[in-house]
């Protein structure tokens, strides 16, 4: 199977986009696109997985609880967020899309 991430997106894009890419067993890689979206103030994504995030286009800020400074990532940056570390989004480019490619996988898939 063949794709890109570029994929042509809608021209509204009122929520963010999830495309689930491939799956098996307990890993799932996603197409996640932003254009400005960000977490609301009270909600922290707390997953039972951990999570590889790679930013391919666009620009984006990372809020990890417990920490002062907000997590910026540019084009071609990861993030790796163990299992029920909370965090959100604080903010995406607004102007230009964000395309992330995030990878779930639990702690017995392997990692650092």
């Amino acid at each position: 199977m063949k794709g890109t991430l570029f994929t042509p997106l809608p021209p509204d894009l009122p929520e963010e986009l999830f495309d689930t890419l491939a799956a098996a067993g307990d890993v799932r890689i996603e197409r996640i696109v932003s254009r400005g979206h960000a977490s609301p103030g009270d909600f922290w994504y707390d997953l039972d997985r951990h999570e590889f995030v790679l930013l391919v286009r666009g620009r984006a800020g990372i809020a990890i609880e417990g920490r002062a400074e907000t997590v910026v990532l540019a084009p071609g940056d990861y993030l790796i967020i163990e299992a029920h570390v909370r965090h959100r989004v604080e903010w995406t480019d607004p102007k230009n899309d964000t395309i992330w490619l995030a990878v779930h996988y639990s702690a017995e898939t392997g990692g650092e």
